[in-house]
């Protein structure tokens, strides 16, 4: 049975390994960002990764990608932004930037996403609003108050539904090894809190 994944932010970090891993599982691909040659980097060597330009806060293009890619059985939403120096100091410009990026990018990906999976009763969703910015960022904590809200209204239906909070400094592959476990979660564990690994020597420490 054919498996396609939409990557979101997938032309560096979190998403660029994303879909690296799971093309490497025999998922088709479907890598999207605003960086076309982030985008080919990442589909370099992946014959099942197909790359598409588009820009998630504008839900036409997200609406115009979801139909030609037909249904999708995960997402995995890393697309980003955020404001640079401290929450006072920041450019008003560049916090409407991260609102409309991390806030309303999610909204359109969800929607254009979710009502297939509902209708199907299966799929997994990971919204991953700290990709780019501190897990106490305004709009992360927006993105988990609406995962909130969505499983409210659709839980229960099939759909894993996964909001993921990497503590800074986590590697990507640490927090992509933490999706994967949450999967078999309980349906309502909506939030995935991943920590960096302690070294050897402070875990075998800690464990005395």
């Amino acid at each position: 049975m054919k498996r396609t994944a939409l990557v979101t932010g997938a032309a560096h970090g979190l998403g660029a390994m994303a879909a690296r891993r799971l093309a490497a599982a025999a998922w088709d691909v479907v890598a999207v960002d605003v960086d076309e040659l982030g985008l080919a980097k990442t589909a370099q060597r992946s014959p099942n990764t197909h790359t598409r330009v588009c820009d998630v806060t504008d839900p036409d293009a997200v609406a115009q990608v979801l139909a030609m890619v037909g249904p999708v059985h995960r997402v995995v939403h890393t697309a980003s932004a955020a404001p640079t120096g401290p929450v006072l100091a920041q450019p008003l410009g560049e916090v409407e930037d991260a609102l409309r990026t991390n806030v309303l990018g999610t909204v359109n990906v969800v929607r254009a996403t979710l009502p297939g999976m509902l209708e199907r009763r299966a799929g997994e969703l990971f919204l991953c609003p700290d990709a780019s910015g501190p897990p106490q960022s305004p709009s992360a904590a927006a993105v988990a108050a609406y995962t909130d809200a969505l499983w409210a209204e659709h839980g229960g239906r099939g759909v894993k539904l996964r909001c993921v909070h990497p503590q800074a400094g986590t590697p990507h592959g640490l927090v992509l090894d933490a999706m994967d476990r949450s999967l078999a979660r309980p349906a309502p564990d909506l939030h995935v809190r991943v920590r960096p690994a302690r070294r050897p020597l402070l875990a075998a420490l800690a464990r005395r």
